[in-house]
C-alpha cells in the first residue's frame, strides 16, 4: 500500500474515533442525597421544644445502608473495615476527627485512600435516620439503639441534651465555643425528617450576627506548639470567647493582628 493511501486511511480512522468519543454521552455527576438542612436560629424560638447538640466541624455524610456519600453525592472511599458491621439502614451524620480538625477530616474524605492511616482517627457521628417515619425523638431513641447494637467504636450517636430557656442555650453556646467547638444545633422534638430547610433544624454560632474583634492570641499546644492555638475575640457587648475551630495552618502561622 502506498504511503499516501496509508496516511489517508489513518487520518480517517482517527477522525472516526474522535467523532465516536465526542458522541459518547458523559456520565452525569452524582445527585446529592436528599438531606434535612438547618436554618439560622433566631430569638423567640421555644428552646424547650428542641433537642440540642454540639455543631461538629466535620464533613456531612450519609450512609445509605451500603455506602457512604458526601453531602454532594460523591462516594467516600472509606476502608471496608470502617463500615463493617454498620446497620443496613440510612444514617445521616458527620465524619469527624475532633474539634479544630475540619481540614484533616475534609482532606481525608476528598483525597484519602482506603489505606490511609488517618481513617483510624475518624468517627462517624450519627444524628438522624432519614428513612425512619417517626418523630425526631423517636428516631433518636432508635439510632442510639442501632449504634449501641453495632458495637463499632467509631460509629457513635451525637450526644443530645435538653435546655429550658434561651439564657441556658446562650450559656451552653459560650461554653462550647470556649472549649473549641463550632456552635450548637437544635432539632425539634416532634419533627419528621423533612428534606430541605425549615425551623425543625436550627444552627447557632456565637458570632452569627455580631462582628467580633481580635483581642488576644492563645498559644497552641501539641502539634500546634509555636503557632496560634485560638483567637481571643470580643463581641460589641463585651463578651469574650476563644475561636480555635476551623483555623488553617497558614492562619495559625500568621494570625490576624490584635484589633482586627
Amino acid at each position: 500500500m502506498k504511503p499516501r493511501i496509508l496516511l489517508v486511511l489513518l487520518l480517517s480512522c482517527l477522525s472516526s474515533l474522535s467523532c465516536l468519543a465526542a458522541g459518547t454521552p458523559q456520565a452525569a455527576p452524582p445527585a446529592p442525597p436528599p438531606l434535612m438542612l438547618a436554618t439560622q436560629h433566631r430569638p423567640g424560638v421555644d428552646v424547650a421544644d428542641y433537642w440540642v447538640s454540639e455543631k461538629l466541624d466535620g464533613v456531612r455524610g450519609r450512609w445509605d445502608g451500603r455506602r457512604l456519600h458526601t453531602r454532594g453525592g460523591q462516594p467516600v472511599a472509606a476502608p471496608a473495615w470502617f463500615t463493617a458491621g454498620w446497620p443496613r439502614v440510612a444514617m445521616d451524620g458527620e465524619l469527624w476527627i475532633g474539634r479544630g480538625r475540619f481540614d484533616q477530616a475534609s482532606t481525608l474524605v476528598r483525597t484519602g485512600a482506603p489505606g490511609d492511616p488517618g481513617w483510624r482517627r475518624m468517627r462517624f457521628m450519627v444524628f438522624d435516620l432519614p428513612a425512619h417515619g417517626g418523630s425526631f425523638e423517636t428516631r433518636l431513641l432508635r439510632l442510639r439503639a442501632l449504634t449501641a447494637a453495632a458495637r463499632v467504636a467509631w460509629l457513635q450517636p451525637v450526644p443530645q441534651f435538653r435546655l429550658a430557656t434561651e439564657d441556658e442555650l446562650q450559656a451552653r453556646l459560650r461554653q462550647t465555643v470556649e472549649a473549641g467547638g463550632e456552635g450548637l444545633m437544635l432539632h425539634r422534638r416532634g419533627a419528621l425528617y423533612r428534606v430541605g430547610r425549615s425551623d425543625d433544624l436550627l444552627k447557632l454560632k456565637l458570632h452569627d450576627d455580631a462582628e467580633a474583634r481580635v483581642v488576644g492570641h492563645a498559644p497552641g499546644k501539641g502539634k500546634y506548639a509555636g503557632m496560634l492555638g485560638a483567637l481571643v475575640l470580643r463581641l460589641p457587648d463585651g463578651r469574650q470567647f476563644r475561636l480555635g475551630s476551623g483555623l488553617t495552618d497558614a492562619q495559625r502561622s500568621n494570625p490576624p493582628p490584635l484589633g482586627s
